[in-house]
């Protein structure tokens, strides 16, 4: 292994996942619902990125929101070439990558000497505690006061009963010769022998045969990162907060919104134990321990004020919200943790009616009277909610949307042109939420096909398919390969036409489109009647 790794795995490159906790809107609106004053409504800030793998949240947010200097780094110079290359393809210029490792990362020219976020996604878990240190000696330097840091990390007791089969893993590998990803499945095949073999440990410990039989089908780079490092540390959450607060920083509440809201997923008995708890470090660690959490993704914040009644709610009243999912009318059924959260009295059909011509703030739905009789702790929860399941997103102000319009367009072309050649991307940038959506590569391919002057969704699939089939390319139905060219169009052209009657619209609205600006509108208004 080679010394600049530090035991981090480099022979595979990390995937391209966007992670929707760390966009700036959802940690404003998470703040915000902690009482928190936060820096992500200022017209400019700052905003960097620790340990950014491929680069391509850093890339997603950097195009969705020109008004942001992102900066992000990661110690593997094949990660921060194939960044700088998606972002040069998209003319994303208020993007910097740097290749550094942790201790030289603060000495790089041009690096700004404080900032307002800085966000590490499952970085702490995976470093040695030498790095975990750099890390927060960094965090105290350049950390602005008032700035907020986002920190997703393993967490003990849920992933107490994995270590042993992690070790096991990890030992077989590290034994073993060839290609990584070779060595992974051999470490894999021998785990599973073991448990053939009636080993006790795998009979007291049921999940963990779960989470075996998950193993098998998970993509290897992701694999090698999460769990073939040389180091690997699932916390105990007031250990991270220790550190933390070492830099000055103090909890200010899951960046989740519905992990703010333990009635969702709690007993009675559990919601008193907790309510006696007046630490708020002791509090969280309890409810760890009755979620078996193997996972957190927090917000910490350096000095945080707190809003004053009045401004909270004029800070609610100011942000927008963008409907995120396709509706009708209807029931709205939500779960959270297996359990199925109560929508009674929350009267959320003319909010999400509304929401379905476009986007508008709280003070627009308020002034129309669409939340009806409900109070204000009503109107809040439910908005918490619908944004926790998925059905609603906080937007980015309405004003500047025609600027971050064009440079998504820009950026979405090039990721949507990387699709006739690779399905990696799998998220363009919204000009509304400041995000990533989630658009796989068949519709990827459709876009692309409207962008070049395709109406119907018939021409889309041939479109698509004159780009598949020279790669040779298939698709699948009911578990078979198809193998005819009628037969892999027939199932494009569905695909392209649910894709025009379910998906359209929503990333139309969501500002999710190659055309020019002009075109783009043109075309809304169209599918807007249509629908």
């Amino acid at each position: 292994m080679n010394d600049w790794t530090s035991g981090y795995v480099a022979e595979i490159g990390y995937t391209y996942d966007f992670f929707h906790a760390m966009t700036p809107t959802r940690m404003g609106l998470a703040a915000l619902s902690k009482g928190v004053q936060h820096p992500f409504g200022r017209e400019t800030f700052s905003y960097c990125e620790l340990g950014c793998g491929q680069g391509f949240t850093a890339n997603v947010i950097a195009a969705a929101n020109p008004h942001i200097d992102v900066h992000a780094m990661d110690f593997n110079p094949a990660h921060i070439a194939e960044a700088r290359a998606l972002a040069e393809q998209g003319g994303v210029q208020n993007v910097h990558f740097y290749e550094r490792s942790f201790a030289d990362f603060a000495g790089s020219p041009g690096l700004p000497s404080e900032f307002d976020v800085i966000a590490l996604h499952g970085i702490l878990s995976w470093v040695s505690r030498d790095n975990q240190k750099l890390v927060y000696d960094f965090i105290a330097k350049h950390l602005k006061p008032g700035g907020v840091v986002y920190a997703s990390f393993n967490t003990q007791p849920g992933w107490a009963a994995a270590m042993p089969m992690r070790r096991i893993l990890t030992d077989h590998a590290e034994r073993g010769t060839g290609p990584l990803e070779k060595r992974i499945d051999d470490a894999i095949a021998f785990a599973e022998t073991l448990r053939k073999s009636g080993a006790d440990f795998f009979a007291h410990n049921p999940d963990q045969v779960t989470r075996l039989t998950k193993m098998r089908a998970m993509p290897r780079n992701y694999l090698a990162h999460e769990f073939f490092n040389k180091d690997w540390t699932p916390f105990h959450f007031a250990d991270v907060a220790a550190d933390m607060g070492q830099a000055k920083l103090d909890y200010l509440g899951a960046a989740n919104l519905l992990d703010q809201m333990d009635e969702l997923c709690m007993s009675k008995a559990q919601l008193e134990i907790l309510d006696h708890e007046c630490d708020r470090v002791r509090r969280e660690s309890l409810r760890d321990v009755m979620l078996n959490e193997q996972f957190r993704a927090d917000l910490f914040v350096k000095g945080g004020v707190p809003f004053t009644e009045r401004g909270a709610v004029g800070a609610w009243f100011a942000t927008p919200f963008a409907l995120a999912r396709r509706y009708s009318t209807g029931p709205v059924k939500m779960t959270w943790r297996g359990l199925e959260v109560d929508m009674t009295g929350l009267d959320y059909d003319p909010v999400l009616q509304k929401l379905s011509e476009g986007p508008a703030t709280v003070r627009d739905l308020l002034a129309q009277g669409l939340f009806g009789a409900m109070q204000w702790a009503d109107i809040t929860r439910m908005m918490k909610y619908l944004v926790g399941a998925g059905f609603i997103v906080p937007c980015l102000p309405l004003d500047g949307i025609a600027e971050r319009s064009e440079g998504c367009r820009q950026f979405n072309l090039a990721v949507c042109k990387q699709s006739e050649e690779t399905q990696k991307l799998s998220f363009l940038a919204s000009p509304v939420t400041g995000g990533g959506v989630a658009v796989d590569r068949m519709e990827q391919l459709f876009l692309l096909a409207r962008s070049e002057g395709h109406e119907t969704p018939e021409s889309w699939a041939l479109f698509a398919w004159q780009i598949l089939a020279p790669q040779g390319q298939r698709l699948e139905q009911d578990g078979k390969v198809l193998e005819t060219a009628e037969e892999n169009i027939a199932v494009l052209q569905v695909r392209a036409q649910s894709f025009a009657a379910r998906r359209v619209r929503i990333l139309e609205q969501l500002g999710i489109s190659l055309l020019p600006i002009a075109t783009a509108q043109e075309a809304s208004v169209a599918s807007s009647a249509a629908a």
